[in-house]
């Protein structure tokens, strides 16, 4: 099925209301490292702009001070860290009880391999938080082979898709789709296959496919800002397939708004959010 906005009218948006942050959601993200530490801002950047309404950052703790005077809208929590400045595996119980107390949470974007990343997503996916899993995070995962109320969404690119299968990357180059299929099954959740074309697939076979073609996304940083959007919508009270739907549609489309504004190439990950308040629904 194509996704386009007409295809988005059957998977509406919660409505906008009045009232608090509160009322428009709390989110955590679980991000960064001493290398990449700006993953967690882009995330926070592409949340917020999808209309989250209270965030809570988990990083490492050598770069939570500077985090937070960068993202003063977010409450920022530093963790014990490793020798290579990623996530201590000692974090994981912290994690997944903060995650408990949210009404989602995006985890992966910037954290650093390792085994303390195998511990970290055996204990948030142990919650009943809605999540979007990436980076990091979906090179430790294992198979779910239990139920939870609501199993994670999976944002792999290629070489993260053939980690979650355990096999080639160009076996996934071959066969983009079909390889999203198979990894939605093992894990029983939502897919999004990245690449210049996007696939939207789910365990039950349901495939979208969004073409919008825009080489400028291609740039870092960008899928951090897409994990962002669709922990935002997670939080807002959008079920998972319509969380991912809508944010594969409004990043695709923020870089063809770039696109026109800058040209094809050229713009950065950062610019991306400021383009999402106005292609959201106003209702």
């Amino acid at each position: 099925m194509k996704l386009d906005r007409s295809a988005l009218d059957a998977h509406p948006l919660p409505p906008i209301i009045d009232g608090g942050k509160e009322t428009k959601g709390r989110l955590l993200i679980i991000a960064g490292s001493r290398e990449v530490p700006g993953a967690a801002l882009l995330a926070a950047a592409g949340a917020m702009r999808a209309g989250a309404g209270k965030l809570r950052i988990a990083t490492v703790e050598s770069v939570a001070v500077q985090l937070g005077v960068a993202i003063p809208e977010a409450l920022v929590v530093g963790l014990a860290e490793d020798e290579r400045g990623g996530f201590a595996a000692s974090t994981a119980d912290q994690l997944a009880k903060q995650a408990e107390k949210v009404d989602a949470v995006v985890a992966g974007p910037g954290m650093a391999e390792g085994e303390a990343c195998e511990k970290i997503a055996k204990a948030l996916v142990a919650t009943n938080s809605p999540m979007a899993l990436d980076a990091a995070l979906l090179h430790a995962l294992e198979p779910i082979d239990h139920k939870r109320s609501s199993n994670p969404i999976l944002l792999p690119h290629s070489g993260e898709l053939a980690a979650l299968l355990n096999c080639d990357e160009e076996a996934v180059g071959h066969d983009p789709v079909g390889c999203g299929l198979r990894a939605a099954e093992r894990y029983r959740s939502i897919v999004l296959v990245k690449g210049p074309t996007s696939h939207v697939v789910t365990p039950g076979g349901e495939i979208w496919t969004y073409e919008g073609e825009t080489p400028g996304l291609g740039v870092s940083g960008s899928g951090d800002v897409l994990a962002g959007i669709v922990g935002g919508l997670l939080a807002r009270g959008a079920d998972r397939l319509s969380a991912l739907l809508w944010s594969v549609w409004l990043h695709g489309e923020a870089g063809a708004s770039l696109a026109k504004k800058v040209g094809p190439l050229g713009f950065l990950a950062r610019e991306i959010p400021d383009e999402l308040p106005a292609l959201l629904p106003r209702n």
